[in-house]
């Protein structure tokens, strides 16, 4: 029997991508037409449905707090805003301001801006600094390959039971298979999958949603 799976095309993408609740979001797709216009760098916009797959995420679990590494131009953080309730809490750390400040300016146009606490700086540095009584029920990590293992080290404690927490780009478009991959990124993130799948700590399930979105939930443990 053949592995049960649609093949994308264009056009089939294009129907998926037009198929949801929030397809039609002005400011989303305002935002990615800006962030596409800067060149090569707006690979790392996280795609349509994965937006709208987060922001379902984000409602279904009744997240009232969430943290986000790597915000750049701010699509993703809005999609997890629009998830929270009114008093709802998303906590943005990136480095860059230049992007960020792209990211500013939709948040308020997308009437989320006052559920935002962007933090300008290292990722490791500002999640080592977090408070003991700062918890989270959702977390999204897009940011530095390398370094996805220390966020999930680091944020694992302030992570509420049941929480979820997202990593985005696990397939890294299918370099995982490799048996000796040469790029440092694609060694961190198979590394990483083999960690996930069998740490007692999660439950977890790797995803071929975009570029790979490995979701874990938090265990309630004994």
């Amino acid at each position: 029997m053949e592995p049960k799976y649609a093949r994308l095309t264009p056009e089939l993408y294009s129907y998926v991508c037009h198929h949801a609740s929030r397809a039609n979001n002005p400011v989303l797709a305002t935002l990615r037409a800006e962030t596409e216009a800067l060149g090569d760098i707006s690979r790392m916009l996280i795609s349509k449905e994965q937006g709208d797959f987060m922001s379902l995420l984000v409602a279904a679990v009744s997240a009232e707090s969430a943290i986000e590494i790597g915000t750049f131009t701010g699509y993703s953080a809005i999609c997890i805003a629009l998830g929270l309730p009114d008093e709802g809490r998303l906590m943005c750390i990136d480095q860059n301001v230049e992007w960020t400040s792209i990211a500013r300016r939709y948040w308020e146009q997308a009437g989320v801006a006052n559920k935002i606490d962007l933090r300008i700086g290292d990722g490791v540095d500002k999640l080592a600094q977090l408070k003991p009584e700062e918890l989270f029920d959702f977390a999204f990590i897009d940011a530095d390959k390398v370094s996805y293992d220390k966020y999930f080290e680091l944020l694992l404690p302030h992570m509420r039971p049941n929480s979820l927490l997202l990593f985005d780009n696990m397939l890294m478009g299918g370099q995982v298979l490799a048996p000796e991959p040469a790029d440092e990124n694609v060694r961190a993130l198979d590394a990483l999958n083999k960690k996930l799948a069998s740490d007692p700590r999660v439950e977890s399930v790797l995803l071929a949603v975009a570029d790979g979105l490995t979701i874990c939930r938090k265990r309630v443990l004994d």
